[in-house]
This record gives C-alpha cells, structure tokens and sequence, in this order.
C-alpha cells in the first residue's frame, strides 16, 4: 500500500481529503492505480477519474514478498471522490456488485452491456462489474473494460477486473459463472466433469470466503448442473437455495417451438418447464404447459409430434445453430441469462412459472435429493424462490425425468473427490453433451 500527495488545485476541484490511499499492481511493464478515499465523507461517493499520469507524486515501491495478481479498477472507474449533498442521485438504489466469471467470452460480451445498460436490474439501480479472467485472457479484459468505458453508461460505477476469484467476488450479490473450458477433441464427458468441476470447486470456496452471505449465484459453464452442485458443496456459508444451473435457454427454446407448431406468438405460451439436466436428457414438459391458456395437448393435437419430435428438436437446437452460425450461441445465450435473473427480482406472473436448475433437497416431486436438478419455480420477485406444487405426473414424464434423474446421479458420483463425499467413481451411462458443449 502506497500514500500519494494530490496537488493542492486538483484537491479542490475534486474535493477529496488531504491524503488519498492507491495500490499499484504490476503487470508486465505497466502500472495501474486504484483510488479510495481514507475515510468515508458526509455524502455517498459516486466513482469517476482521474488519469493516472495526472497525478504527480510518485508511488512508494510495493514490499517485496507480497502476492502479486493481475487486478485492477479500470480508466474511468479507478477514483472515489464525494459529491455535495445536492449533487447526490436521491432516486437511485443502493449500488449492487455483480462478479462474472468468463467476462472476456462472448457470452459476456453480449450480457455485460445489458447489465450496465440497465437492462437487467432497472434503470435505477447503480451498478459494479467485477470481471474475472484467466492469465491469457486478460489483455482481452482489457479491451472489454474500455468499451464499457467508451459506453458512458451512467448506471456502471465501478469495474474491476482481475484473474484472482477472492478478489473479484468481495462482497459480490450476484455471481454469473459463466466462463468454463470447453470439450476438446478426444476428451470423455467424464474428464470435462473433472476439469471443470476444479475450477467450480475454487469459486465455491472464493464465494464462501468472501461474497456477500446471501449472494445469488447462475452457474452457465457446462455441464452446469453439476458444476453448481460442485460451486455449492464447496460454499457452505452461502444457502444451497441460493445457486442455480441455467436452464432457460432451454425453456425459451421449447417455448419457441411449440409456438411455432400452434401457430401463434411465443408470448402466448406459458407453464414451461425443464426438468432435470442440461443435457440431450433434459425433459421439455408439454404436459404443463399452455398456449393461451389452454393445456398444450388440447392445442397441438398432434401428440406423437409431441413425445417424439418436440424434445428432439429442442435439444438439437444449438447444434442447428452450430451448423449455420458457425459457433456455439452466445446472445440468445445471455438473453435467457438475464430472463433467469429477472424470474427471481420481479414477480412471476399469477399462475405461471419458470425453470431454473436448483438443489433438489426437500423437492415436493420424489425426485432424488442433494443433486441440482431442474424444476418448476416461482418467486416473489426478492430474488428468492418456491417449488410449484400444482403440477401433474403421467407416465411418460415420470419414464424422462427418471432417466435425466440417473444421469445426474451418475455425474454427482463422478465429482465426489469435488464435493467432499470420498473417492470418484464414473461409471456415467453414455454421452449426453449437449453441441454448446464441444
């Protein structure tokens, strides 16, 4: 930690305090500063900048022995300074943090603009990105914290970026796990579990050390599911409630194609649930679901179409989309990010739903306890969420849910050495990787 002297005249203008405390981080053969006042003033601090070649004194040498990591604020975000009482912006919310894990992928880079947009949270709700990266992926961080900076989107107030989990999820309210290694040629479903499943181990354990205590978690890296139960086994401060596997693409695609069957537009469906894993088991349930508000099969009389062709093409939907775009999606990919997000702070609609993967522990359904599992959910919009209970079962959904129910059963006992549950045993039944996934 370093103390610079601020010039008298740039003091005034900014109106900070006699003394300002900055870290300089070393990366490469460059230096970065991060500002923050030593004491809070009599008004709310709102983030601005300063460059850092205008300040003039220069940093006292770091320590040596210290822990050196790539983390930084960024250009515009980098200094606290207060702003007069009548200054301040009395109508926003209190600032919220929000870490995203493969903030340098394209997923990100289409939902990191809805978030600071505000597109997300509202357009009164301050926010800070937390950006984690990797050691090759930094320089293009980089690249992304000077477009949100070039954006002026008056809403972001803060970003950090960094390639340490602990320092990017301090006292985060919301963690998008997005980034994860992808499947490469040759390697077995089994050894993407492992790989992935390390790196969702550490985030748990950087989550619980140091996010906030009711922190929301979306985990998207693949296979989701199990990496939220792996990110969740390794929290336990943090409410096993609290993390969930993304599976709204998924119902957004199903919503897609059984409007397209009906002939009418995807808003008028409705009671679409997921059930299960993010995988080609993953069971899309027309059975509760409605069009207009009538039940699917009193719509689409074409039930062979139905049990046959419906879940098929949902699942090979991204694979299609592979075909013709040539990658993997990504902005439907972050659009379906933000509908989960949005699911949980506003309330859901009176007699609909949403899916989301959750820890199933205590589900009302019989389905096996202490996986993530995705089902029917509903909330109050206070980001938390119930189980709907006012479902119906026949046999053909319980034969599908039964076998993406053994499928994560299998994964969980693939991850064990992950989850502290003892010695891993794959003995997974045959592969179910989703395209996006490869």
């Amino acid at each position: 930690m370093a103390v610079a002297e601020f010039p008298s005249s740039l003091k005034s203008q900014l109106n900070l305090s006699s003394t300002t405390v900055f870290q300089a981080n070393r990366f490469h053969n460059h230096r970065r500063c991060s500002f923050r006042p030593f004491y809070r003033a009599r008004s709310s601090p709102i983030t601005c900048s300063v460059a850092p070649n205008q300040i003039e004194a220069a940093p006292v040498a770091a320590k040596t022995g210290e822990p050196k990591s790539k983390s930084d604020c960024y250009g515009v975000f980098c200094l606290t300074y207060d702003l007069k009482a009548e200054e301040e912006t009395t109508s926003w919310k209190k600032m919220i943090n929000i870490a995203v894990s493969g903030a340098a992928g394209m997923i990100s880079n289409h939902l990191l603009f809805k978030l600071a947009a505000g597109e997300v949270f509202g357009p009164d709700q301050p926010i800070a990105l937390k950006l984690l990266g990797s050691e090759r992926s930094f320089q293009a961080l980089e690249g992304v914290a000077m477009e949100l900076e070039d954006s002026l989107f008056p809403l972001l107030r803060e970003v950090v970026i960094s390639i340490d989990p602990y320092e990017v999820f301090q006292d985060a309210d919301w963690a998008l796990l997005i980034g994860a290694k992808p499947r490469g040629p040759g390697m077995e479903r089994a050894g993407l579990l492992d790989i992935n499943g390390q790196i969702f181990a550490e985030q748990g354990k950087a989550l619980n050390a140091v996010a906030s205590p009711n922190v929301k978690v979306i985990v998207v890296g693949n296979p989701c599911n199990t990496n939220a139960l792996i990110c969740l086994k390794n929290a336990p401060k943090i409410p096993a409630k609290n993390f969930h596997a993304l599976t709204r693409l998924d119902e957004n695609r199903a919503k897609c194609q059984l409007a397209l069957k009906a002939g009418v537009f995807y808003d008028q469906v409705s009671n679409m649930t997921i059930w299960g894993n993010h995988s080609t088991t993953q069971v899309p349930d027309f059975l509760n679901a409605r069009i207009n508000g009538l039940p699917v099969k009193e719509v689409i009389k074409d039930h062979r179409w139905l049990e046959e062709e419906f879940t098929e093409k949902v699942q090979k939907r991204g694979g299609v989309l592979i075909e013709k775009w040539g990658r993997s999606s990504a902005a439907s990919t972050s659009v379906s990010i933000v509908d989960a997000i949005r699911s949980l702070i506003i309330p859901t609609p009176e007699g609909d739903w949403f899916s989301s993967g959750v820890y199933s522990t205590g589900n009302p359904y019989g389905i096996a306890e202490d996986i993530v599992f995705s089902m029917p959910c509903r909330s109050k919009g206070d980001g938390d969420y119930e189980l709907v209970k006012d479902v119906i079962f026949d046999d053909y959904l319980r034969m599908r849910i039964a076998k993406t129910e053994a499928e994560l059963l299998a994964e969980k006992r693939c991850v064990a050495h992950l989850t502290g549950e003892g010695i891993a045993v794959c003995d997974l039944p045959e592969d179910t990787m989703l395209p996006g996934e490869m």
